[in-house]
């Protein structure tokens, strides 16, 4: 396939894979549509794989089932559940202080704003963006590790940064497409474009070997 040097094109044809391999686009986070739970589960995803959130979540929700438990939670009580994630202290801590803070400002329900959710403890852009998209129906793109890695691999962004990630892709792709593309992408690195070591020979996607790109 000749190699296409239009990033609107590129990303077009990408979409369209993407739609075509992974149909449902859902997260995989398994988060029972509760949008307390998303929010827990996104911030123990961090410099974690989201197999093992989904595990560990399982007995973590069942010890604390809602903001007001983890609010009154003793955090080396989370720290033992959460260990397995990794950073378990400092993820301990901000989830504590999180549930606290949605007991104090939001009446223990988590907002819908972006501002308001980049101002509880541990949410930053993508953990926001991600809540507005699947629970509150406003789709974003969420530059997790392999939505960058992968865009930026493939020539859709210019610097593989969470920021230039989101601002970039936000240009590309249609609005009411960017939450599913993001769900997808992250579907297609765990199966093909993994890393360190992408398997290329398998990869289906003709635009995205070396003599296309």
């Amino acid at each position: 396939m000749a190699k296409v040097t239009k990033k609107s094109d590129r990303v077009k044809l990408f979409s369209l894979f993407l739609k075509e391999q992974y149909p449902d686009a859902l997260c995989a986070l398994e988060y029972e549509e509760d949008p307390f739970k998303l929010i827990v589960m996104a911030r123990l995803s961090a410099q974690c794989t989201d197999k093992r959130v989904n595990e560990v979540s399982k007995k973590l929700f069942v010890r604390f089932p809602d903001a007001k438990a983890f609010a009154t939670a003793e955090q080396k009580d989370v720290e033992e559940i959460i260990r397995p994630c990794g950073l378990f202290r400092t993820k301990a801590e901000s989830i504590i202080s999180m549930s606290k803070q949605l007991i104090e400002r939001h009446n223990g329900e988590v907002p819908s704003t972006y501002e308001d959710l980049t101002n509880l403890s541990g949410v930053g852009m993508k953990i926001a963006n991600l809540m507005l998209g699947d629970v509150f129906h406003d789709p974003k793109i969420v530059p997790d590790t392999h939505c960058i890695r992968i865009s930026h691999k493939t020539g859709l962004i210019s610097k593989a940064d969470p920021v230039t990630c989101e601002k970039e892709l936000s240009r590309l792709i249609p609005k009411e497409d960017q939450s599913d593309f993001c769900h997808r992408i992250v579907l297609f690195g765990r199966e093909y474009c993994k890393a360190p070591t992408p398997d290329c020979e398998k990869c289906p996607l003709d635009v995205m070997q070396s003599d296309s790109l």
